[in-house]
């Protein structure tokens, strides 16, 4: 019985698709393409992956080699172009990433599911530090926005990054009033949560002093 291959879903692999829809290249162009129009910060890219995701593409057949260049002194590197495999891959793909919302696993959501574990007022100066650093980020891609709109970049090729400042815009609401909410005490548990780490102080100490040897 022949080996199922694993299906690809990296968005590097759709990226490279994407790129290869607009004309034959090989990885070095791939790669500086991506990083000339911004496409490295909505999706991950380096070499050592684009090149692991270009074999991928190959083995399931929906890229092909199409020649072997030489540009100077550099070494030979291979163009590669989009099947008609690799072109159907591509737009259903992207169809399903745009109409069907999924559950995704952030980082600062698995923070808040345990945040929990610290103290209350510790907690609430993380997240002051994490508002500051949302407030910069949200400057920068302002500025970055704005930048390119002085430029005459058509807002349909900066979407992704509206789309990044719309959710830190939300997020930092969002964790403003978070941070009121356990300062004030408007959030329910947030006094039984105080209790909680007051009590397990205690009770640590109280385990430490069991565990000291007594003195004769």
């Amino acid at each position: 019985m022949a080996k199922q291959q694993r299906a690809i879903s990296n968005p590097l692999a759709l990226a490279v698709l994407a790129l290869l829809r607009e004309r034959p290249m090989h990885p070095y162009e791939m790669a500086a393409t991506m990083r000339e129009r911004g496409k490295h910060h909505s999706i991950k890219l380096n070499y050592g992956s684009l090149y692991t995701v270009v074999d991928a593409l190959e083995r399931h057949g929906l890229i092909v080699p199409r020649e072997t260049v030489r540009e100077g002194r550099r070494p030979e590197r291979t163009v590669y172009e989009l099947t008609d495999a690799g072109r159907a891959k591509l737009d259903g793909w992207l169809r399903d990433l745009l109409r069907r919302p999924v559950k995704e696993y952030p980082q600062f959501e698995a923070g808040l599911s345990l945040m929990a574990t610290l103290p209350p007022d510790e907690v609430v100066t993380l997240l002051t530090e994490r508002v500051r650093r949302l407030e910069e980020e949200i400057a920068r891609l302002r500025a970055g926005l704005d930048a390119a709109a002085a430029q005459g970049v058509p807002q349909i090729f900066l979407i992704e990054h509206d789309y990044e400042l719309a959710l830190k815009e939300a997020e930092l609401r969002w964790v403003r009033d978070l941070i009121r909410g356990i300062q004030e005490e408007a959030l329910t548990g947030v006094d039984w949560w105080r209790g909680f780490h007051a009590q397990g102080g205690a009770h640590r100490d109280d385990e430490r002093r069991e565990e000291e040897p007594v003195s004769n």
